[in-house]
């Protein structure tokens, strides 16, 4: 529901979205960003925008006031760290294997080959 509104605002924020992981009640993103990309302003704006589109349609709050953010050290794989996110959806036995999975994707990656 609130997927082209995070592709609009990563955009906007010059971000790439690595992968996403939307799950029942929050969403796993791996972002690269630009040497002028703002995670706080991209985080402020895809929240207020979805916020406002989600609770016009469901009528009910979408987001917790926070969110954890963590950069990848040189040593992490971006790679690795996708298909850690996209395995989220097993971990927590929503399915048998994350490509079932309908609420996931990447803009960078093909995620069959990860």
């Amino acid at each position: 529901m609130v997927l082209p509104i995070l592709q609009k605002v990563s955009t906007q924020f010059k971000f790439s979205i690595a992968d996403y992981c939307f799950m029942p009640d929050h969403l796993h993103l791996l972002l690269v960003g630009e040497e002028t990309s703002s995670l706080k302003d991209f985080v402020r704006v895809f929240k207020q925008r979805s916020s406002f589109y989600f609770r016009q349609k469901q009528n009910a709050p979408l987001w917790q006031p926070s969110y954890y953010d963590h950069i990848l050290r040189k040593e992490e794989s971006l790679k690795g760290v996708a298909r850690y996110i996209l395995e989220n959806p097993v971990r927590k036995g929503l399915v048998d294997n994350f490509k079932k999975y309908a609420f996931l994707g990447s803009m960078i990656f093909d995620i069959t080959e990860l």
